[in-house]
C-alpha cells in the first residue's frame, strides 16, 4: 500500500496548490484508476522553484539494468528508507509530493475476496502523498512512503501512506532545514474522511472512469 489513487484535480490547479510550475508532459486528467508504472505528477523542490512534473510509478533503483530488473518498487517503508541501498540517498536528497485526490486500499472479505475502499481528506483538499524519487536513465521514477496505519485508516489496513499537511511541504521538500524524518507518521484523527466502499470494478488495472469512487454497501 499505497497501491492504487485517484488524481481528479486538474493539472494547472495542483500547480497552483503547490506554487510549482507545471511541466509540459504532465499526464492528462481525470485518472480514477492511478496504477503503478502510469505517468504521475509530482511535485519537487530545486534552487528554490517547485515544479510539478510527470514521474513513472515504480521507482527503479540505479542498478537495475532494466526497468523490469527486478520487484517492481511502488512504496518505501517509513522505518527502512533511510538504511535501504535503493532509497538511503533519495530519501535525503529526493523527496517529493504526489498529488491525490484520495487512494484506495482492501479488506478481505468471504474466501479472500479483495473489498475496495476510498480514501479522501475530510477537507475535500487534494492529498500530498510524501514521495522519493530517481532518476533512471532518461526516466524519473517515484516511490510514495507508507507508515503504520493511524486512526483513520486501521479499521482496513495495517499501513497507510505519508500525508503530508501543508505546513509541512517545506520540511518535505528539503526548503526549510532538516528534521523531515519527523513528518512520515500517521494521518492525525480527523485529517482523512470517513472510508466507503466502492465496488470491485477497481479491482481491476483496466477500469476506469468516474463510477469506480461510486460508493456501494459494506
Amino acid at each position: 500500500m499505497c497501491g492504487r489513487f485517484t488524481i481528479t484535480h486538474p493539472n494547472e490547479a495542483l500547480a497552483a496548490l503547490f506554487d510549482a510550475v507545471p511541466g509540459n508532459d504532465l499526464p492528462v486528467g481525470p485518472n480514477f484508476n492511478v496504477c503503478p508504472t502510469n505517468s504521475v505528477a509530482v511535485v519537487t523542490s530545486e534552487a528554490g522553484q517547485r515544479r510539478l512534473r510527470a514521474m513513472r510509478w515504480g521507482f527503479i533503483p540505479t542498478w537495475y539494468k532494466a526497468p523490469n530488473d527486478g520487484p517492481l518498487i511502488i512504496n518505501a517503508r517509513a522505518d527502512t528508507v533511510a538504511t535501504k541501498p535503493a532509497f538511503r540517498e533519495a530519501i535525503r536528497a529526493r523527496r517529493c509530493i504526489v498529488p491525490a485526490s484520495g487512494f484506495y486500499e482492501w479488506s478481505e472479505g468471504d474466501k479472500g475476496a479483495r473489498l475496495p475502499w476510498y480514501f479522501t481528506r475530510a477537507d475535500g483538499l487534494p492529498m500530498a502523498l510524501a514521495g522519493v524519487w530517481q532518476r533512471w536513465g532518461e526516466m524519473d521514477t517515484v516511490a510514495i512512503v507508507s507508515t503504520e496505519a493511524g486512526p483513520g485508516m486501521a479499521q482496513v489496513h495495517h499501513r497507510e501512506p505519508v500525508v503530508l499537511e501543508r505546513a509541512d511541504w517545506p520540511l518535505w521538500l528539503g526548503e526549510a532545514g532538516h528534521g523531515a524524518a519527523a513528518l512520515m507518521q500517521a494521518s492525525a484523527e480527523g485529517v482523512m474522511a470517513a472510508p466507503f466502499r466502492v465496488g470491485v470494478a477497481v479491482n481491476s488495472n483496466r477500469a476506469s472512469g468516474p463510477e469506480l469512487i461510486r460508493p456501494v454497501a459494506a
